[in-house]
């Protein structure tokens, strides 16, 4: 569930439970108070009586008043002690009593609770009002006048019942709306809480130790979520960090595997020619060339072997560029046919000089430009010409070079006749590292990342390279360069 639709229930809830929940405790308090009430004043099912304190004290006192009618035609009832014995019974009954004759207040029950000079005059209980409310400053009483004469005296007898002795009911009443008020805050809460917490803590803590796991490394074991919420969304998130974070530390380690490879290769590779160079230069030193002839062929093998060494410490110089993409380019207008020509010649004096029959073939015209940088491009033909010879096996090797019009492109095709490469390693050739015949690497030397140099080239330029190859028959690389069109540039 999202949060934002956990936040809409909890809403309603807080709004409609605390309703539902007052209704049904105050309802039980109702019953509670009326069956009290019933007890104590005799008052069945009618819960008006409780929350009116007025029609409460009108009603109580209304029970006394046939009880005190009999008293007024007590012939002792100026008696002091009488009066206290009347009070006392009238006590009994959250009542006091109070006695005037003439203006003068013989007896007062309550202590002066009511004064003399607030209480009816004479007469004023008719038929019409038998009730009298009594409000102060301090005090609300309901009043009972009962008027008599004796011996042709104005006496009044009056029976009162104050607020005081109900208000601890109403009180009551209020501290018990209060404590249902608490009990039902608490409740909603402790649903709310409880609630929430099973909806979020748990997950919650589910993903912060995935997340610690993450940080101590562990990063194989996946995160399970499930759902379509917030937390699930932040789980989902936290997984594809996690496959990433494994992805590149398994990179990581790939390229620590490489290059240690390369190293090895390298060091490989640099051990032939050392080895070459320090034999002949020791031949020399020891007079094993002894004719101009001789030693000059020791030179001349001495010259090559330190060009091979050139040409590896070159290579893994642009490799670490390549590697960091920090290749120098610099990209020009070439006219597509000179360029090729320029290279076809160069190409052709190296092939010469090592009895390499070669080919040039040009189907491009003369105005056809490509944007490339010269230098990049010629290592890029030199390397996959270089594999040829390299690879070439024991018949005379042949290399055709091929320039063609294909549209918005340059192809330029390079063809052998050399040993080929296996269907299953063709895919893999220009991966970095991937040696397709190691035994036979061994030999003829190789670092492994010649043509994954020559497919970076390529692609910066905005190209494409792949090859066709059967074994013993010959290898044909194949690369095209886009050609040059007003309004666009190379990126």
């Amino acid at each position: 569930m999202k949060l934002k639709t956990r936040l809409i229930i909890s809403f309603c809830l807080i709004l409609f439970l605390p309703i539902i929940m007052g209704y049904v405790l105050l309802g039980s308090f109702r019953m509670i108070q009326l069956n009290q009430m019933g007890s104590m004043y005799s008052i069945n099912g009618n819960y008006e009586y409780f929350t009116n304190s007025i029609q409460l004290l009108n009603y109580y006192i209304s029970m006394e008043v046939e009880q005190a009618e009999n008293w007024v035609d007590d012939e002792n009832l100026f008696d002091v002690d009488n009066l206290e014995r009347l009070n006392d019974k009238a006590n009994n009954n959250n009542c006091f009593i109070m006695m005037r004759k003439e203006d003068e207040i013989l007896y007062d029950g309550g202590g002066g609770v009511i004064t003399g000079k607030d209480l009816p005059s004479f007469g004023a209980n008719t038929s019409d009002v038998s009730v009298i409310v009594y409000l102060s400053d301090t005090s609300t009483a309901i009043l009972r006048q009962m008027d008599f004469t004796y011996d042709d005296i104005e006496c009044t007898l009056f029976l009162v019942t104050t607020s005081d002795k109900v208000l601890p009911e109403v009180k009551k009443l209020a501290l018990d709306l209060i404590l249902s008020i608490v009990i039902i805050l608490i409740l909603t809460a402790i649903i709310l809480i409880g609630w929430t917490y099973q909806g979020v803590v748990p997950q919650l803590r589910y993903l912060v130790k995935c997340t610690e796991e993450i940080r101590e490394g562990t990063l194989d074991k996946p995160i399970e979520y499930h759902g379509s919420n917030e937390i699930t969304e932040l789980a989902r998130a936290l997984e594809e960090m996690r496959k990433r974070l494994q992805a590149d530390a398994l990179e990581k380690i790939d390229n620590e595997q490489e290059q240690r490879a390369l190293i090895s290769n390298i060091a490989h590779d640099l051990k032939t020619p050392i080895t070459a160079v320090k034999g002949y230069a020791e031949g020399i030193l020891d007079g094993v060339a002894s004719t101009p002839e001789k030693k000059e062929a020791y030179l001349r093998t001495i010259y090559n072997k330190a060009n091979e060494m050139n040409s590896l410490i070159n290579e893994l110089s642009l490799y670490t560029k390549i590697d960091t993409n920090r290749i120098p380019y610099n990209f020009q207008r070439l006219k597509a046919k000179k360029y090729f020509m320029d290279c076809a010649e160069e190409i052709g004096i190296d092939l010469e000089n090592q009895q390499v029959s070669f080919d040039f073939y040009c189907y491009v015209d003369p105005d056809v430009e490509i944007i490339g940088d010269p230098e990049q491009l010629e290592r890029v033909i030199h390397n996959i010409v270089g594999n040829s010879v390299k690879y070439h096996g024991d018949e005379a090797l042949r290399i055709q070079l091929r320039i063609k019009d294909v549209g918005d492109f340059v192809q330029v095709e390079l063809e052998d006749n050399g040993m080929g490469i296996a269907a299953k390693d063709l895919p893999f050739i220009f991966d970095r590292m991937f040696r397709a015949d190691a035994s036979r690497n061994s030999k003829t030397g190789g670092s492994g990342i010649g043509l994954s140099i020559v497919k970076k080239i390529v692609e910066d330029h905005g190209g494409n390279i792949w090859a066709t190859s059967k074994e013993r028959l010959g290898t044909c690389m194949y690369f095209v360069i886009r050609k040059y069109q007003e309004g666009t540039s190379n990126e």
